[in-house]
This record gives C-alpha cells, sequence and structure tokens, in this order.
C-alpha cells in the first residue's frame, strides 16, 4: 500500500515538474513574442511615413493576413538596403493593391 503511495507521489511530483517546465517555455515564447513584434514595430515607424502607418493599421482590421505579408516585405526591403526613402501612403497604396486580390461581381438570374 506505501510503495502504491509513494509511486502515484513521484507521478505526481515529476506531472508537475513538467508542467512548470512547460510554462516556462510558455512564458520564455511569449516574451520573445513581444520582443519581436516591438523590433518589427520600430523598423515599419523608420520606413513608412504616419499616414502610411495609419492606413496599414486600418487595413489591418480588415485584412490581417495581406498586412502581415506586407510588413514582412518591406522588412526584408529595408534590411536588404534596397530602401532609399520613407514609404509615403502613395506608395503603400500601389503595394496594397499588388497584394489585394480583385473583387469580383457575381450577378444570379433568376428564371
Amino acid at each position: 500500500m506505501d510503495e502504491e503511495l509513494e509511486k502515484l507521489r513521484k507521478k505526481r511530483l515529476k506531472e508537475m515538474q513538467q508542467q512548470e517546465a512547460f510554462q516556462e517555455s510558455m512564458e520564455e515564447q511569449e516574451e520573445q513574442n513581444k520582443q519581436f513584434e516591438e523590433q518589427k514595430k520600430q523598423i515599419l515607424r523608420s520606413i513608412l511615413t504616419p499616414k502610411a502607418r495609419e492606413r496599414l493599421g486600418r487595413i489591418r482590421v480588415a485584412r490581417p493576413k495581406i498586412v502581415e505579408n506586407i510588413e514582412n516585405q518591406l522588412i526584408m526591403v529595408a534590411q536588404n538596403g534596397q530602401l532609399k526613402n520613407k514609404i509615403d501612403d502613395e506608395q503603400l497604396r500601389m503595394l496594397l493593391s499588388k497584394a489585394i486580390p480583385k473583387k469580383r461581381d457575381y450577378k444570379i438570374k433568376r428564371r
């Protein structure tokens, strides 16, 4: 009886240790994600004009994946040194027009 109880205690202790390790790794991952997002925001602040950042923020509400892709492309271009000036609203609109798929008109004919 005591052996079974001791086995259960050891098993429970091991489970608790694993759970603590998992929580610590999740906290570290969250911290890394926060740091990454902060760095990303800093880079975008340096390569976009205020109006362009505002437009990107508004579009993020409707199409977050497209904005994420454009942000990543802009950061890569900036890191490669291919960007000479800040991207203004007009240039961002051109990039967005290429990235956002065209709307299709559907006509329903009733008989």
